[in-house]
C-alpha cells in the first residue's frame, strides 16, 4: 500500500514538473531561456517518473536499470544544453531584446565560430584548429 501511495505521488510531482518544462517552452522569451526552463524541468520531471518506476517494480534488474539512466540524464541533459546553448550563440541566435547582461559579448567576437576575441582582456587565446596537414620542418 504504502509503495503505490510513494509512486503515485512521484508520477504525479513528474508529471507536473514535464507540464512546467511544457509551459516553460510556449511561454519563455527566447532561445536560452526555453533551453534552460526545458532542461532543468524535464531532467527532474524524467528523474522523479524513473524514480516512481524504481520504487514500483521489485525486480533489481529494473532497479539498477532504472537509477542507471537517472544518473544518465542527471550526467548528460545540463552538458547537452550548454554545448547547445553555445552553439546558438556563436551561430549569432538573438538574444531577448529585454536582455540587460550579456556576459559574451566581450569574450566572443560577432558572428566567430571559432573563439576569443584577442582585444578582450584576460581572454584565453583562441584555440588551434585540428588540421590533418603535417607541420613543416625536419
Amino acid at each position: 500500500m504504502l509503495r503505490e501511495i510513494l509512486t503515485m505521488s512521484l508520477l504525479l510531482v513528474g508529471t507536473l514538473f514535464m507540464v512546467v518544462a511544457g509551459l516553460g517552452l510556449l511561454r519563455m522569451p527566447d532561445l536560452y531561456m526555453r533551453m534552460s526552463a526545458s532542461a532543468k524541468a524535464n531532467t527532474l520531471g524524467i528523474g522523479l517518473i524513473l524514480l516512481a518506476a524504481v520504487v514500483y517494480f521489485p525486480d533489481p534488474g529494473t532497479k539498477g536499470v532504472g537509477l542507471a539512466v537517472i544518473a544518465f540524464m542527471f550526467l548528460s541533459t545540463p552538458i547537452g544544453a550548454h554545448m547547445i546553448g553555445r552553439a546558438a550563440y556563436l551561430v549569432g541566435v538573438p538574444l531577448w531584446d529585454k536582455t540587460v547582461v550579456d556576459e559574451l559579448r566581450s569574450y566572443y567576437a560577432p558572428g566567430s565560430q571559432m573563439g576569443p576575441q584577442e582585444s578582450a582582456p584576460n581572454a584565453a587565446p583562441p584555440p588551434a584548429r585540428l588540421t590533418n596537414e603535417r607541420p613543416e620542418g625536419p
